[in-house]
């Protein structure tokens, strides 16, 4: 049986090109000032059009790191084929040598720059927003596996008009984090992004700020030498609510004659591309676009809800980090918590706006963006008008709902008591507690303190025994008594994983990479792959513990810059 369905999985790049369907390409339009061979890498303005093509720069003498199995398996892909010499050239950024069906030009895209609902043109080159972008980032391939669209993005594919004068490369420490990120997300149950390879190369090195051994530097102190690396990111897509609000702002300011229909464009494909089977696209376009908004709002809810239950902070969630498919993208300053702090943020350049428990806040200014956006298209239909303002409006009630109830599936109640939540993270916070093992020992249901043992940082005194122990007596009075508490426990575990992304472990991953050993990064993929089980007794030692006292405050561990 093995063998016959490994008979149906594509096992060569001839195969590959056969999805290929370049669906982005056709329907939007390309910047009419391009140039025909792609060799587009200084900085420049683009003023018009939904994408720029861009010969991607490969990598010197790659060598391969890893792919995810469990994506191959998704995308009907032989596990051999991350070893084949066309794979490895692609997604190490050489296209040269591609078979018919495959473009040899990559893509990138523009997109506005909004933090906290605020616009911003400083950062462009120009001060003007036209050059922002995928300054590192570019699609190489789009294509239709089992069914479902995927693209595939190279990250440190070289530089785009985009670049802003960087070079265009990611390096290793970055491209371990995100490969390994993203699959942890998806087995944690969390939409997200998708990794599908990782090549580094064993020559070419770029530098970048980082931190001096054992620095407590709130920023870098030291420029480092690091190896490149490319990872291949997959999604439905990479439109993102800063690419919409780009066209919503020309539209807004007339800034090109082609402004309204370019934005009407964009809508239409990101409703084909990610909200196909929700939206009629019969439906006039006013119905359309209100129930796109409709639709966001849910999937961008309950990600947020998702984001908390798992303890992951995005770090820089600005309008272009934010998918309008609903999904977790940009995995660059990203952290999950560890020691319990409710504006825990790992990115030393992420405000508190951007922490952890701030990211419904967050996620609210980036949905006011999305529907500013829209409502350039619904002029003159009040009623629409009025449909998307309600949206807006209900936003973070909606998001409230949704954080709630997951509050409640993590306590295993029905529903949230709002003053046990309160006094439970007043405890969390005076007792310094492990936000995951803290869950996942109250999923066995402790009577007592003693049963929680593992998860403090610090000895508790009597009175902070005490307390816990009659939080714990409240707790259970509100369990269901209908359910057995081996059910109730085991509903618990489901939602609260046993292994989380300690940052002190993932450390050693990318630093003995550096030296050519991938051994800990295939480790890491296996425990990640089951976030929620039992693991050997030897992965309980190494990863189901707390974090070491002196890696507290360390420059690279506890916090970060964005480079990369």
């Amino acid at each position: 049986m093995a063998e016959k369905i490994n008979q149906t999985k594509i096992t060569n790049i001839e195969q590959f090109a056969n999805t290929a369907s370049y669906s982005l390409l056709e329907s939007l339009n390309c910047d009419p000032h391009a140039t025909a061979d792609g060799i587009d890498f200084q900085p420049r303005q683009v003023f018009s059009g939904h994408y720029v093509p861009v010969q991607p720069t490969a990598i010197d003498n790659p060598v391969y790191i890893a792919h995810s199995a469990a994506l191959f398996n998704e995308l009907g892909l032989d596990n051999s084929l991350a070893q084949d010499p066309i794979f490895k050239q692609l997604f190490s950024g050489d296209t040269s040598q591609l078979p018919e069906g495959m473009n040899k030009l990559g893509w990138a895209t523009g997109y506005a720059l909004s933090i906290y609902g605020t616009e911003y043109n400083q950062q462009c080159p120009f001060q003007t927003g036209n050059g922002y972008g995928d300054g590192r980032a570019m699609s190489i391939f789009e294509g239709v596996f089992e069914g479902k669209r995927w693209e595939m993005q190279l990250k440190g594919g070289g530089p785009t008009p985009y670049c802003r004068g960087a070079d265009g490369r990611a390096v290793l420490r970055s491209s371990v984090r995100e490969f390994l990120a993203q699959e942890y997300m998806h087995a944690l149950g969390v939409p997200t992004s998708r990794s599908l390879s990782l090549f580094a190369s064993t020559t070419e090195t770029v530098s970048r700020p980082w931190y001096t051994e054992g620095s407590r530097s709130e920023d870098p102190d030291i420029m480092v030498d690091n190896p490149v690396a490319i990872s291949t990111r997959v999604a439905p897509s990479f439109l993102r609510v800063g690419q919409l609000e780009l066209f919503g702002r020309r539209a807004r300011t007339f800034a090109n004659p082609n402004q309204l229909a370019e934005l009407k464009q964009i809508v239409s494909h990101i409703i084909e591309r990610e909200y196909r089977d929700q939206i009629d696209a019969s439906l006039p376009l006013s119905e359309q676009i209100v129930l796109l908004a409709s639709h966001f709002s849910e999937r961008l809810s309950s990600l947020i809800a998702n984001w908390l239950r798992v303890g992951f902070c995005q770090g820089n969630f600005n309008s272009d980090n934010c998918a309008i498919g609903g999904f977790t993208l940009d995995y660059g300053p990203f952290g999950f918590c560890e020691h319990f702090e409710p504006f825990f943020q790992p990115w030393t350049g992420g405000g508190r706006h951007f922490s952890f428990f701030n990211q419904p806040a967050a996620a609210q200014k980036n949905f006011e963006s999305f529907c500013g956006s829209l409502e350039h298209l619904l002029k003159g239909d009040e009623q629409a008008l009025a449909q998307l303002e309600q949206l807006q409006q209900q936003f973070g009630t909606l998001v409230q709902h949704k954080v709630d109830a997951m509050w409640a599936s993590k306590l295993g109640l029905e529903t949230a008591d709002e003053d046990l939540l309160k006094s439970l993270f007043t405890l969390m916070m005076k007792s310094h507690v492990d936000y995951t093992i803290f869950f996942r020992e109250l999923s066995s249901l402790p009577k007592d303190v003693s049963g929680l043992g593992k998860c403090f940082y610090t000895n508790l005194n009597d009175e902070m025994a005490q307390q816990w122990n009659e939080w714990l007596s409240q707790w259970h009075g509100l369990l269901d008594n209908r359910q057995s508490n081996e059910r109730i426990s085991s509903k618990m575990k489901l939602v609260n994983p046993k292994y989380t992304w300690r940052e002190w472990l993932i450390v050693p991953a990318y630093q003995q990479a550096a030296q050519g050993d991938y051994t800990l990064i295939q480790e890491l993929q296996q425990l990640f792959a089951a976030p929620y089980d039992e693991q050997s007794q030897e992965f309980e030692e190494k990863y189901y513990r707390l974090k070491p006292l002196d890696t507290f405050n360390l420059g690279g561990v506890s916090h970060y810059s964005c480079s990369s």
